[in-house]
């Protein structure tokens, strides 16, 4: 027989039963019972407490990404629904499953501009795979049960249920919903069939991998397709731990400063099989490396949403399914025996391993700390299944060209470009999983979005190394500005605090470092501060300015723009 239940405690309950075991909130008086409800509920839903709304739902949607597990979000309404938008927004692109609860004025008081009052169906439409708003106690079951089969299933992404007040606090004899089961489609026969075959006309053929929804098992079966029909095989911006970077196989990303050598393969392939990628501009750069609507190269696209098959891109074999669901079937199909393209793969690795060696810049730069050399140090430094986090700018170059993911969840980044994401995803990894050694790429802009929640990372004692590139701007729009209007560089540059000591403040670790040898003096200090405190370390890394990219330097930019100008 079912218990009577206000609707913050069947909310509650209701989450249990979904397998939530951690929630990320900013606490407003919006939802003040079901806070209430949570604290009933504290020893089996932990609670973390943020410092700005946008950082819960970055911390959602990483925690998504780490554990393969539906992210959870709290928030108030208004205004703190308001910045919880960048997050929103981010697991929306990213296609990462996360639900965000936000509080709602009571039902008594709805349609008349209230206090903080909006309309969340239209605020989140574009943003979401479904938002709604939970008006009587007695659906709570199964308006949350819904919101995770939403989010979980197909193509996975965000989901927002707003809860009125006065909701929270109505009494209801109800029975409680199931737990969700994620839903996905499966390849047919006949699809396996036509694969094969298209692989077996190819003389260049490429497999491309991106998108969410991977486990371990379906690596590893991708992995032994690749191995079996010995295919270079790249990864989509910033899914590089999709497939292991130190396998011969694996033959560079392809994102935003991608190795024109892997360009000119993608674009010289008479056949892509792209594997959960979205295909979105920043993996096709700005759609022309396969043409639209219909690419050179005959294309094979495998996404779990079925409304992004066709979408932009039209290809001789569409197949709606799942990553583990796909990924098995390959595993089992029979090899293509002495495949034309065998000994070319050697070729593409090695362009690869040339791409990740000491970048041309420093031919024309010679800064006190060399970037790539942190990156070496770094990597000598930490375990190998280190989790790398990074927002959103330049600084993020050197982790995506130099640093080998070795497997899935290693990498935590926003493909939707979101600054600020690196810091409160690198938290919340090391939250959910503090045996492991966790490392934030974070700009001096990008790091300025979120660095307050350094006071997250060390209430709940998370041991996070941040690396902050500190070069006095923003630096992407400044290397655009110079691209496109040379010499005029205006709403760029930043004045900043001094961050080691804003590290300390807080009462983690702070040190800077302006050359390669302060560096590896401080990341020791740091990474020793970090097994003794179990808190977290930050260190400055004041860059030189000019060295805007591996690839260019400013100066280069602007004179190069002003002769094309």
């Amino acid at each position: 027989m079912p218990s009577t239940r206000s609707g913050a405690r069947l909310l509650v309950d209701q989450l249990l039963i979904q397998g939530v075991n951690q929630a990320f909130c900013v606490p407003g008086e919006s939802y003040l019972a079901v806070l209430d409800a949570l604290y009933e509920a504290r020893e089996m839903i932990k609670l973390v407490v943020n410092r700005h709304e946008s950082a819960a739902t970055f911390m959602a949607d990483a925690y998504a990404k780490l554990t393969g597990q539906p992210g959870v979000a709290f928030v108030t309404r208004g205004p703190g629904a308001s910045n919880a938008a960048v997050g929103i927004h981010t697991s929306f692109q990213d296609s990462t499953p996360v639900v965000v609860f936000v509080g709602q004025v009571g039902n008594e008081f709805a349609d008349r501009e209230a206090f903080q009052e909006v309309d969340y169906r239209r605020m989140f439409g574009q943003m979401t795979k479904w938002v709604a708003q939970i008006d009587r106690a007695d659906r709570v079951p199964e308006f949350v049960a819904r919101a995770f089969q939403t989010a979980t299933s197909g193509r996975p992404g965000p989901v927002v249920l707003a809860l009125p007040e006065d909701m929270q606090l109505q009494t209801v004899t109800v029975p409680d919903a199931l737990c969700h089961q994620p839903v996905n489609a499966a390849p047919s026969d006949m699809q396996v069939a036509a694969l094969r075959r298209l692989l077996g006309r190819a003389q260049r053929p490429l497999l491309l991998l991106g998108g969410s929804g991977w486990t371990s098992a379906a690596c590893d079966n991708i992995k032994r397709f690749a191995e079996a029909n010995y295919l270079p095989v790249a990864c989509a911006f910033r899914f590089q731990d999709l497939f292991d970077n130190r396998h011969p196989n694996y033959i560079g990303d392809v994102g935003i400063g991608i190795n024109p050598k892997l360009a000119q393969r993608i674009r010289d392939a008479d056949l892509v099989v792209a594997v959960g990628a979205r295909l979105g501009e920043m993996t096709t750069s700005g759609y022309t490396l396969l043409a639209v609507p219909v690419p050179s190269q005959s294309l094979v696209h495998v996404h779990a949403g079925v409304e992004e098959l066709g979408r932009v891109y039209q290809s001789q074999l569409m197949i709606n399914a799942g990553m583990p669901q796909f990924a098995s079937r390959l595993a089992m199909m029979v090899p293509i025996e002495e495949p034309p393209w065998r000994e070319s793969v050697a070729q593409a690795r090695a362009d690869y391993e040339a791409w990740q060696q000491r970048p041309t810049v420093y031919a024309h730069a010679q800064p006190k700390l060399d970037l790539w050399e942190v990156v070496q140090i770094l990597s000598r430094a930490v375990p190998e299944d280190a989790i790398i986090a990074n927002g959103a700018g330049n600084f993020a170059t050197w982790a995506h060209r130099f640093w080998r993911y070795p497997g899935l969840r290693t990498q935590l980044a926003p493909t939707s470009g979101a600054m600020g994401y690196g810091v409160p995803a690198a938290i919340a990894a090391k939250i959910s999983a503090p045996e492991r050694c966790v490392v934030c790429f974070t700009g001096d802009g990008d790091f300025q979005m979120t660095g307050q929640e350094l006071g997250t990372a060390v209430q709940y004692g998370a041991g996070v190394l941040l690396l902050v590139f500190n070069n006095g701007m923003y630096g992407t729009i400044r290397m655009h500005q110079e691209r496109e209007f040379p010499g005029r560089d205006h709403g760029t540059r930043l004045v900043n605090p001094d961050f080691a000591k804003l590290a300390q403040s807080y009462g983690a670790f702070g040190a800077t470092a302006e050359t390669t040898d302060e560096f590896a003096i401080a990341l020791a200090q740091a990474l020793a501060f970090m097994r003794e405190r179990h808190l977290p370390a930050l260190i400055e890394l004041r860059t030189d300015p000019e060295v805007i990219t591996p690839n260019a330097t400013l100066t280069a930019i602007r004179a190069t723009a002003r002769l094309a100008h």
